[in-house]
């Protein structure tokens, strides 16, 4: 089953889907993890009931970080910010479907961490992702 989740992961890095910037965004912010060079931003556009009409990512990275980014922000569209706000870290593991060590843990948590500093702030996202 680790075979099959590794080559979704391959292939979203190769060939994302949610790869672009939207100009003009509702919502936008770009993080790095320093450790490593992974780079990711995510803008977000949302409608007057603050569900989000459409998403896109930006960056350069690892597999992970990059595979990551492209399943999280696909997974947003067509939902509310407080459905946003509630993603965790379990739920990216879930779709990555494979285990990670802390290393590349970070990698891919990245991408949740720029989305919620996106829509709530960077100050309440620390802490919740370790």
């Amino acid at each position: 089953m680790d075979d099959l989740y590794r080559e979704v992961i391959i292939d979203r890095y190769k060939n994302p889907l949610m790869r672009g910037t939207l100009d003009p965004h509702d919502y936008s912010y770009e993080d790095d993890n320093p450790l490593c060079g992974d780079r990711i931003r995510i803008d977000v556009r949302v409608d007057s009931e603050n569900k989000i009409t459409e998403a896109a990512y930006n960056g350069e990275g690892c597999a992970i970080s990059q595979a990551s980014a492209d399943l999280l922000v696909e997974s947003i569209v067509g939902k509310n910010l407080d459905e946003v706000k509630a993603l965790t870290k379990e739920d990216i593991l879930e779709m990555l479907g494979i285990e990670l060590g802390p290393v590349r843990l970070k990698c891919a948590l990245l991408s949740l961490k720029v989305l919620k500093a996106s829509v709530y702030g960077l100050e309440n996202v620390e802490e919740e992702l370790t």
